[in-house]
C-alpha cells in the first residue's frame, strides 16, 4: 500500500504512459474488450479475485483538468458514460454477477498513479468499505 500512495505522489501528467503503449500493442495485456473508444484488459497487479481496467483510447490525463470549454467537457461526459456501459458488460462476461466496484483515481491524494483517465473494475469478492 505504501509503494501505491508513494507513487501516486510521485507521479505527473505528460507524456506516454503504459496504457498507451498497451493501446498501441507494444506492450502485452489481456484484453477483454476493445472498441473505437477504449480497451478493457485485466490489471497486473490485481487487487481484488477479478481486477480489470477500462481505458479510453484518447489519452486524457484527468477528468478534473478538462478545457474552459462546453465541447471538451461534453466529449467528457460522454466518454466517461461510455465507459461506465463496457465496465458494466465486461463485468458480466468475466463473471460478476454478485456484483463490483468501479474505481476512478483522480490526483495524488486520490491515488492516481497513471496520468490517462481509466477504470478499475474489482469484484471475486465482499469488498470492504470504507475503501482506503
Amino acid at each position: 500500500m505504501a509503494d501505491e500512495v508513494a507513487q501516486a505522489q510521485s507521479a505527473q501528467p505528460g507524456g506516454d504512459t503504459i496504457f498507451g503503449k498497451i493501446i498501441r500493442k507494444e506492450i502485452p495485456a489481456n484484453i477483454i474488450y476493445e472498441d473505437d473508444q477504449c480497451i478493457a484488459f485485466h490489471d497486473v497487479a490485481p487487487q481484488a479475485p477479478t481486477h480489470f481496467l477500462v481505458v479510453p483510447r484518447k489519452p486524457i490525463t484527468q477528468t478534473t483538468k478538462p478545457q474552459n470549454n462546453q465541447k471538451h467537457i461534453s466529449i467528457i461526459d460522454t466518454l466517461l458514460g461510455h465507459l461506465m456501459i463496457v465496465a458494466k458488460k465486461c463485468a458480466e462476461e468475466v463473471g460478476l454477477p454478485r456484483g463490483y466496484r468501479l474505481v476512478l483515481n483522480e490526483g495524488p491524494d486520490g491515488g492516481q498513479s497513471v496520468y490517462h483517465v481509466h477504470i478499475h473494475v474489482l469484484g471475486g469478492r465482499q469488498l470492504g468499505w470504507p475503501p482506503g
